[in-house]
């Protein structure tokens, strides 16, 4: 098993109206790791799922930005109704960066479990931020509030 170079724990969340009120960064580069406020204007303005992911990649990047500039971010969320069983597609996570093929901002779509887990994580949005220098887990525990890289 690898070493952990980083511990960070947190409090559990409430996952209120669909939003817990907060999105997770982390920079691999230095291996920072921080809590970031969902306002209630990202929440009016851009509701969830792609809108945060294009407002977080918005304040990460500059117009010099290209898709393996270390500041480029990959960005995931769920969205408020991720998770939600009665609707279908609610188990999909939106993924925003900049493309390597375009140099333009982009988003998908990926199926699963991250975009719901991460949620009921106590998490809205993950922010991934920086290069590595070599091979990294980040390790998510929405149970006991721990992240562990």
């Amino acid at each position: 098993m690898g070493n952990i170079l980083k511990t960070y724990q947190y409090e559990l969340g409430k996952i209120e109206r669909g939003y817990n009120g907060r999105s997770l960064y982390i920079n691999v580069s230095d291996l920072s790791i921080q809590e970031k406020p969902v306002t209630e204007f990202m929440k009016e303005k851009f509701t969830g799922g792609k809108g945060f992911d294009l407002w977080y990649l918005w304040h990460a990047v500059k117009p010099e930005t290209r898709w393996n500039s270390p500041e480029n971010e990959i960005v995931m969320s769920a969205g408020p109704l991720g998770g939600i069983t009665q609707y279908s597609g609610t188990g999909k996570t939106l993924v925003c960066s900049i493309s390597p093929l375009t140099d333009i901002p982009i988003d998908s779509n990926v199926g699963g479990y991250f975009g719901p887990l991460l949620k009921f994580s106590g998490w809205d949005a993950h922010e991934l931020q920086g290069k590595a220098d070599k091979d990294l887990v980040i390790f998510i525990d929405g149970n006991t509030g721990l992240i562990q890289i």
